[in-house]
């Protein structure tokens, strides 16, 4: 019986270093259209998706883009129809504080959508995985409640807006 009590505390205790290496976000901004100003999402960012910052780790793909993993749950190609881009800054707490930004296309055909450059640095050595993850339903709720526009914003094409312009200068 203490031979499996020390086995199990070793294992444990083997367990915790590779735990401790994926900390999740402390905090995070989206910017894009429709917003006015950027828009925080707080909470606790480390797998609990009770808080808003925790639903956009989870929902949003921010550990495979970031670790990867395996089984790998991450997208093979981008996907068609994104719609409006959003940009999300995480604060990622650690050996030396970083910041990693993930795109956001919160209106995209089939559901939410993130994509993570990779080689991003963070913790002075380590670089993102990156790639392209399928978010959930709640992850969209959650974007909506916290303050995106509830439907896409339009974009005006580029000739649209020349014209624009156009038409502001002439009398």
């Amino acid at each position: 019986m203490k031979r499996l009590s020390v086995l199990l505390i070793a294992a444990f205790g083997l367990l915790l270093p590779a735990g401790a290496a994926a900390k999740g976000p402390s905090a995070a901004t989206i910017t894009g259209p429709g917003l006015a100003a950027p828009l925080a999402i707080n909470g606790i960012g480390e797998g609990d998706t009770s808080t808003d910052l925790g639903l956009l780790v989870m929902d949003g793909g921010y550990f495979p883009q970031t670790f990867g993993g395996s089984p790998n749950p991450l997208l093979r190609s981008e996907p068609s129809d994104l719609g409006a881009r959003y940009l999300v800054t995480y604060t990622v707490p650690g050996p030396a504080d970083a910041t990693l930004e993930q795109e956001l296309y919160p209106f995209a055909a089939h559901g939410p959508v993130t994509y993570m450059r990779p080689g991003q640095s963070f913790w002075g050595d380590q670089h993102t995985h990156g790639g392209w993850y399928r978010g959930t339903p709640q992850l969209k709720a959650m974007l909506l409640h916290a303050g995106l526009p509830s439907s896409a914003p339009r974009h005006r094409s580029l000739l649209s807006l020349a014209l624009a312009i156009v038409r502001h200068l002439l009398p």
